[in-house]
């Protein structure tokens, strides 16, 4: 199958890239990190328009988006509002065009209408319902990352832990997530590939471990792998409560669980992005 990867650079894309690839799908990479002639946010864009006309299947994974820190600092701007809003109207317009089975990737965030970012995915969500693609909602996705500007939370810590020797975190670690390794999410991804038919607009398609953690938690396994190398690393939590997602405990649908489980546990996958990342600083 000839697969289109709108954000084939990202932490997700980037694995589902070589995931499907393994998996002997024939991928098109688009991403503006891989060609600038890939920047969605320019209407028109005859590459977008040439590398949907010609797919079989299309994963919209992209989004101006990062970790807390990046959210905190960006999610009000224009510039984020605009870029996310100029990546769905380009996308959409050309999957509508030619009639393409696809799945959105959104987010468990997508109900909270504080959030710029939750309300930018929601209208994401009414697109794809209008055109009876498929939407998955990612739980805090996890693994290798290259844009730490945009780092979430497990590659920030490890990254502090091997720079400065302190994870210094940016609240008191008490909220609690749900993390999924990226690769038990591409299984995730290909099923739904895979079942297209058996899923609608209106099925609940969360994308989760079901395993909540706290960021502590995350905090202190880091350091454990830490000392596995002899490296001493401090944990410091800050006094204030979580105020990105304001520790909204949403409850994941288990609908998808028909036809995928995820098989990484936390902290296997933590240690799998800490080696990776390891052979970077060594």
């Amino acid at each position: 199958m000839k697969v289109t990867i709108l954000g084939s650079s990202g932490q997700i894309g980037a694995y589902l890239t070589e995931y499907l690839r393994k998996k002997g799908h024939e991928v098109i990479e688009f991403d503006k990190t891989h060609d600038e002639r890939h920047d969605m946010t320019v209407i028109p864009n005859i590459k977008l328009h040439g590398a949907i006309q010609q797919s079989d299947f299309v994963f919209f994974l992209a989004f101006d988006v990062g970790g807390s820190h990046y959210l905190k600092k960006y999610q009000h701007t224009f510039g984020f509002l605009d870029n996310n809003a100029r990546m769905m109207v380009s996308a959409f317009e050309y999957i509508a065009k030619y009639k393409k089975p696809f799945v959105f990737a959104s987010s468990q965030m997508s109900n909270m209408s504080y959030s710029p970012y939750g309300v930018m995915k929601r209208v994401g969500e009414l697109y794809t319902k209008s055109l009876n693609g498929l939407i998955v909602k990612f739980w805090n996705v996890y693994g290798i990352e290259t844009d730490m500007e945009k780092a979430h939370v497990i590659t920030d810590f490890i990254a502090k832990g091997f720079e400065t020797g302190t994870i210094d975190m940016m609240t008191d670690g008490t909220e609690q997530r749900e993390f999924l390794y990226a690769e038990d999410c591409c299984e995730a991804l290909e099923t739904v590939m895979q079942e297209y038919n058996s899923f609608t607009s209106n099925d609940e398609l969360h994308i989760t471990s079901g395993v909540s953690t706290s960021i502590l938690e995350i905090a202190q396994q880091i350091q454990l792998y830490f000392g596995g190398i002899q490296k001493e690393v401090k944990i410091v939590p800050a006094s204030s409560k979580d105020e990105v997602q304001k520790d909204a405990r949403n409850i994941p649908d288990p609908y998808i669980r028909k036809w995928w489980e995820p098989k990484t546990s936390i902290t296997h996958g933590i240690g799998k992005v800490f080696t990776e990342m390891k052979k970077n600083y060594d």
